[in-house]
């Protein structure tokens, strides 16, 4: 492979990995305060049709980016609502949350665009470009520099802060926290908002960054690959950006890949080609979730002892 399809094959990779990014250290912190997470591909979902609606009637990138965030941000709390002020089961609530927004973005969009689910495109001048010309590794929007940027950023909120350290504490024993003086529920709401405003920018990154306009499910099971890659990272930040990155080179790979032609096979299958990152999400799932140690009171309702 010469220098320039590589250059090319690794800006393709940053690119692809960059919503998954963004989606696996939303994870980090809400699964790091012992709030299971399994809503992350819907609230990109919300963000991304938000984004899209925003960004074709006002015509504005700020504002597009600030209603993905904003939308993010109140399914976060909505899951927050349900699980940690009602101790509700959280695997439901972040499944329901998928399923609404699944449904509840076509049905606005059918009814408020009338183009068949999907919203319009948005002006050239709304979308994010490249902020360097070229095809290197170097060339990308603004929010994939924000992406790399933001993975030593959550490493160091949760290793070398007061708030990680009592975030982290959360999550292993709340009661302990609660004893020390400190508020369980405000501490899981705090991380709650943390988590929407990342699967905000991320679902705005489909919209904004690699496509024009949103599309019924556009997130195409990224949130999941996201859950992967946090769960594979054993719920920290540089080992989950790795495992992004793997699933980006896959994706990007796997574009490359359709119709070339293997030795004694003939060309490979583009459905096999394409089936490559969500068969790497099962297979990573299926071995490691029941053989890393997720924090030791992820899942568990908090009741406040008197």
């Amino acid at each position: 492979m010469d220098e320039l399809a590589l250059g090319s094959l690794l800006a393709s990779t940053l690119r692809v990995a960059t919503p998954l990014i963004l989606g696996a250290l939303a994870g980090v912190l809400a699964e790091r305060s012992g709030v299971i997470d399994l809503g992350l591909e819907g609230k990109m979902l919300l963000a991304a049709f938000a984004a899209g609606a925003t960004g074709a009637v006002a015509g504005s990138t700020a504002l597009a980016l600030g209603a993905a965030v904003l939308v993010a941000v109140a399914a976060s709390w909505l899951h927050g609502f349900a699980c940690v002020t009602y101790r509700g089961d959280q695997v439901v609530s972040g499944m329901a949350i998928n399923i609404i927004a699944a449904g509840l973005t076509v049905v606005l969009a059918i009814a408020w665009f009338h183009v068949g689910g999907q919203t319009p495109a948005v002006a050239d001048s709304v979308r994010l470009h490249p902020l360097i010309a070229g095809d290197s590794p170097l060339a990308q929007n603004a929010l994939v520099y924000l992406a790399l940027l933001l993975v030593p950023a959550v490493w160091w909120l949760l290793y070398r802060t007061r708030f990680g350290l009592r975030l982290r504490a959360v999550g292993e024993n709340p009661y302990m926290v609660e004893a020390a003086g400190v508020s369980v529920p405000k501490l899981r709401y705090a991380a709650l908002t943390l988590n929407g405003v990342l699967c905000g920018l991320a679902g705005s990154y489909l919209t904004l960054a690699q496509g024009a306009s949103f599309s019924p499910n556009m997130t195409a099971g990224r949130g999941y690959m996201a859950l992967a890659a946090m769960i594979f990272g054993h719920w920290r930040p540089v080992p989950a950006f790795g495992a992004c990155l793997l699933f980006g080179f896959l994706d990007a790979a796997a574009i490359r890949l359709q119709g070339v032609a293997v030795p004694g096979f003939g060309a490979v299958p583009v459905q096999a080609i394409q089936a490559l990152p969500y068969l790497l999400t099962v297979a990573l799932l299926a071995f490691f979730i029941g053989r890393n140690v997720s924090p030791a009171a992820l899942g568990r309702p908090f009741v406040k002892e008197h």
